[in-house]
């Protein structure tokens, strides 16, 4: 843990400096390397990142304070997507070449051929593991974003049976330590490193997903319940509900809204990028159905967020 949570303000180098396994992160977010001295909020406006999401992932990680009304569900789920090529398509068969390199495959070492048969069922699991999360969750979670959820499915039914991958790969790891006896091999002891580093970014991913996107989802989940449909004699009731699933953050664009200022000026006060804004936007007026800079401040009035005399004009 560092001494306090990173912030829009550090340099993004500072990340780095503090975990070098955050790179792995900033690739699963489409950052790109030669960022200089720029600030965390400056690559992400340049490159069209979710601030927020990067942050609370990255704070999360380091053990650091983050906030779940942080996170972005479109976004994290772009990155758990890549963290799953990531796995799938490079690391997985990196060390699986670097095993065949580093232990006698000819036929004449069965412990060599079990070890080679033990990673490829394990890594057979986590490709459906993986698979299972492309084709049913994220399609699930973007399902209910657009708000067409399937009602026979709900974020529960992945997190009950939810299990973190990376434990089959640690027994490999102690398996190979402990009765695989070559002496200075140092093709497999490379392998070892590369699979505890595999084993700890596993582990990270299914954290992540346990304590970042279940929760968010059950977040959303419990708003598209709480929205009853209106009518006369509980369009109060609506309005109220509407209210209170409206993000602390969704209501200081709300109030910036109908101050008159721009989504530029929205971004820099609140120290978040352009494309963020954009987005809390987007889910306000879906929440509200208000679309428009005037029913916002008119919104916000009733409401309470803000008095006309903070109005800057009507």
């Amino acid at each position: 843990m560092v001494e306090k949570p990173f912030a829009p303000s550090d340099k993004l180098k500072r990340l780095i400096d503090c975990d070098n396994s955050l790179l792995l992160l900033m690739n699963r977010f489409g950052i790109s390397l030669g960022f200089g001295e720029k600030t965390v909020k400056e690559v992400c406006d340049e490159q069209g990142i979710d601030q927020d999401t990067f942050l609370a992932v990255a704070n999360y990680v380091c053990g650091n304070e983050w906030n779940i009304n942080d996170i972005s569900l479109h976004s994290i789920i772009s990155y758990l997507k890549k963290a799953h090529s990531y796995f799938l398509d490079f690391m997985l068969p990196t060390i699986r070449r670097r095993l065949i390199e580093a232990i006698d495959c000819s036929g004449e070492d069965k412990v060599a051929l079990l070890i080679i048969k033990f990673y490829d069922e394990y890594v057979t699991e986590v490709r459906c593991h993986l698979e299972y999360e492309d084709s049913t969750v994220f399609p699930y979670v973007e399902g209910l974003l657009s708000g067409n959820p399937r009602k026979d499915y709900n974020i529960d039914s992945f997190a009950k049976k939810h299990n973190h991958i990376d434990l089959k790969l640690k027994e490999l790891k102690n398996i190979i330590v402990r009765y695989y006896s070559q002496a200075g091999n140092n093709l497999l002891y490379s392998a070892l490193f590369d699979i505890i580093n595999c084993e700890n970014d596993l582990n990270s991913h299914c954290s992540v997903e346990d304590n970042l996107f279940v929760p968010a989802v059950r977040i959303a989940e419990e708003r598209g319940r709480n929205v009853p449909a209106e009518s006369p004699d509980n369009a109060k009731t609506a309005d109220e509900n509407r209210q209170e699933s409206l993000s602390e953050r969704e209501k200081e664009i709300i109030v910036c809204v109908a101050k008159g200022m721009s989504t530029k000026e929205i971004a820099d006060k609140l120290f978040i990028s352009v494309h963020t804004v954009t987005t809390h936007r987007r889910n306000i007026s879906a929440k509200l159905q208000i679309h428009s800079a005037a029913g916002l401040t008119i919104y916000a009035i009733v409401n309470g967020l803000l008095t006309m005399s903070e109005i800057r004009s009507l």
